[in-house]
């Protein structure tokens, strides 16, 4: 009986890239695993199985050096790699141990070999149920039921981890082995940096001996348990159940603040634990993880950047054209001038524009062109401009003056003070409010979003406009958000108001970076007086996405049908909730639409719509950002399978408790839906 240790490993580590090669004082991970597994009595040969990439072949090249057997085979196939691995090392019986256990130990290994012949298993671990420390997991099982294994199996976790067929397969004789006591709360694995700094800080305690048991890796963490204390809040076996795009997130907030740009791409706003996170590609109203996983976008549709789809090809092949042509030049581009042209077109109150490259940039330049326009520092505001110094500034008070303009709780650490009753909020629909701060404090600016979450009441807009006249105030509509999805240009449009100036965003370049402030000869001449310039606000991109773009929504007049998909989709909420006896309140421009359950449970209800409608396949939470791509069929799709989720809502709202449902912990809000 021919018995062969094969270690799993391999460089592609989504959380800790390159692990097994990482060094443990100065030995690579991998060496050290080998070498201890080395001293089994009972183990006659021992073979690394890793993949067919490139990236393995320091992996591979490193292990033949230090004297033991290598084999390369699929990448995603775990199982069939595994398969071949042992056929071609003519094995009967095979050890598995993965590449992330550096602290296996040899005489653990043997105890589980000779328990596995005595009891004449076809599948043996110290894992049913586990009670050794994570990280001294053993499998032991025949070559006949691997084979069989690889040959049944179907489904991908079961082609990815190896045994799982094994363990719940039908036909196998199984058996376990326990401790006396269960120490499985331990963490001695090797997932995360954490990980690797206590396993790096047990072999510096035995150094320069490496042959030290396992117990006395659990005396030492007994008798010193602050040297294990990194990463004890870690859970067990997490990466064979979490996603690629869940590894990669726990892997980028290390080396990332917060770990991505965008605080409304963070997976605690949706699903905590679960949410993929991030994509391999994106088509149409589709978006597909990094497993390959295919869904819908039912939900922020990349934060509302894509009126026409993810990846127009008309879009797409301008923009690729662009790319073939040049993208930077000592010279500009032609295409910023035919397309200030066209806004200019679309808008005939304004006369120039300019361009930068995100929504939050281009508030802050329209904000300094309208300071220098008005002479005056001071600007009230109503709604969301961005993350930038002046907008903040509004939050200097500590009386969190911004919790009514979608953003509640934000700090302004690293605002200057000096900026202190520079910005003063009003809220939308409040002209008593407005008119009060312009009496009270020489105020030279007013910016405000045309419309978030609801209509203007009693010509609210129209007042603004005549008061701004009257004063001599700049008055700026924010339309980032609200720009294209109601009428083609701005929302201000649609009530017939004109503002001195206008800031487009997010839609304007269907995905690519482009954003406009357009304004009155008169206003946006200002920017000549003060320094407004950046290399990459000339880039040719944007622009020619931007032409496109217009073009595409002009022929196919998107605002129309968004508009009405939005207003289907709310109308379909009202009826699902009525159905249900659910109540909700509705709210958002029709495009942006969305909705909130009155309930004290109403975000615990969010998390569970996004939990459950994820393993449908649906991107989804309590808003739609609605795009061309929404199509009747699409949208009749997704409220059939949400149906059933407002039901079970409906039993939590009669006493089911809604924790028991969810599998991870509620989702964070940091947005607040304006009123």
């Amino acid at each position: 009986m021919k018995i062969v240790a094969i270690v799993q490993a391999r460089m592609g580590s989504t959380r800790l890239p390159n692990k097994v090669m990482k060094l443990i004082g100065e030995t690579p991970m991998i060496e050290l695993l080998l070498n201890r597994l080395s001293y089994s009595e009972q183990v006659d040969e021992i073979l690394v199985a890793t993949s067919q990439t490139e990236n393995n072949n320091a992996l591979v090249k490193h292990v033949l050096n230090i004297g033991y057997g290598c084999f390369c085979g699929d990448e995603d196939d775990v199982l069939g790699r595994y398969f071949q691995a042992a056929k071609e090392a003519q094995a009967d019986v095979i050890v598995r141990v993965t590449g992330d256990c550096p602290l296996v130990d040899p005489a653990l290994v043997d105890k589980a070999i000779m328990e596995f012949k005595k009891v004449g298993a076809d599948y043996l671990s110290n894992i049913s149920p586990p009670t050794y420390p994570d990280g001294l997991d053993i499998e032991v099982f025949t070559f006949a039921a691997l084979q069989r294994s690889a040959q049944e199996a179907e489904e991908a976790f079961e082609r990815e981890h190896v045994t799982p067929y094994m363990r719940k397969g039908e036909g196998f004789k199984r058996a376990s082995m326990s401790n006396d006591k269960d120490l499985s709360n331990l963490r001695w694995t090797v997932d995360e940096q954490v990980d690797l700094d206590v396993v790096s800080t047990v072999f510096s305690h035995f150094a320069p001996n490496i042959h030290f048991t396992w117990e006395q890796v659990n005396e030492l963490q007994a008798s010193q348990p602050e040297l294990f204390l990194s990463n004890q809040k870690l859970i067990r076996n997490e990466g064979a159940v979490m996603g690629s795009g869940q590894k990669l997130w726990k892997r980028a907030k290390q080396v990332i603040p917060g770990g991505n740009m965008l605080l409304s791409k963070r997976p605690e706003m949706f699903l905590p634990d679960q949410w993929p996170a991030y994509f391999s590609k994106a088509k149409g109203c589709k978006v597909w993880d990094m497993d390959g996983k295919e869904y819908l976008d039912m939900s922020i549709m990349g934060i509302g950047t894509n009126i026409l789809g993810y990846g127009h090809s008309e879009v797409d092949d301008v923009v690729r054209a662009a790319i073939s042509s040049g993208n930077m030049s000592t010279f500009n581009c032609p295409e910023e001038v035919y397309l200030a042209e066209k806004l200019v077109e679309l808008h005939p109150w304004a006369d120039m524009v300019r361009f930068a490259r995100t929504g939050g940039e281009a508030n802050a330049v329209a904000i300094r062109i309208a300071r220098a326009a008005s002479g005056k520092d001071k600007v009230a505001v109503c709604g969301y401009h961005g993350w930038h110094d002046w907008y903040l500034s509004a939050n200097l008070g500590g009386d969190d003056s911004l919790a009514g303009h979608l953003l509640p709780g934000l700090e302004p650490k690293g605002v200057p003070e000096n900026l202190r009753g520079t910005v003063l909020p009003f809220n939308y629909n409040n002209y008593a409010e407005l008119l009060t701060l312009i009496d009270t404090h020489d105020i030279g600016v007013i910016k405000m979003e045309v419309s978030r979450n609801k209509g203007p009441e009693g010509n609210f807009l129209q007042k603004v406009r005549d008061l701004a006249t009257e004063r001599g105030i700049v008055l700026i509509f924010d339309e980032c958000t609200s720009g294209f999805r109601q009428t083609f240009g701005g929302l201000h449009k649609l009530y017939d108001v004109e503002p001195d100036m206008a800031i487009f965003g997010k839609a304007l370049g269907n995905g690519y970076a482009i954003t406009a402030m357009i304004g009155r000869r008169e206003i946006m001449e200002a920017a000549q007086s003060t320094f407004i310039s950046s290399t990459f606000w000339t880039e040719r991109i944007g622009s020619v996405a931007g032409l496109k773009t217009l073009e595409i929504m002009e022929r196919e007049r998107s605002w129309e049908t968004i508009t009405e998909t939005g207003l289907n989709i709310s109308k379909l909420w009202g009826r699902l909730a009525d159905k249900y006896e659910l109540k909700i309140d509705r709210w958002g421009l029709p495009a942006l639409t969305g909705f909130t359950f009155q309930s004290a449970n109403a975000l615990a209800y969010k998390t569970l719509i996004t939990q459950e409608m994820l393993g449908k396949g649906y991107l989804a939470g309590n808003s739609v950002y609605v795009c061309t791509e929404h199509t009747p069929e699409i949208v009749s799709g997704f409220f059939e399978v949400l149906d059933p989720i407002f039901a079970l809502i409906k039993e939590c709202e009669e006493g089911r408790d809604v924790n028991e449902l969810l599998k991870g912990p509620i989702c964070e809000t940091g947005f607040k839906r304006l009123n």
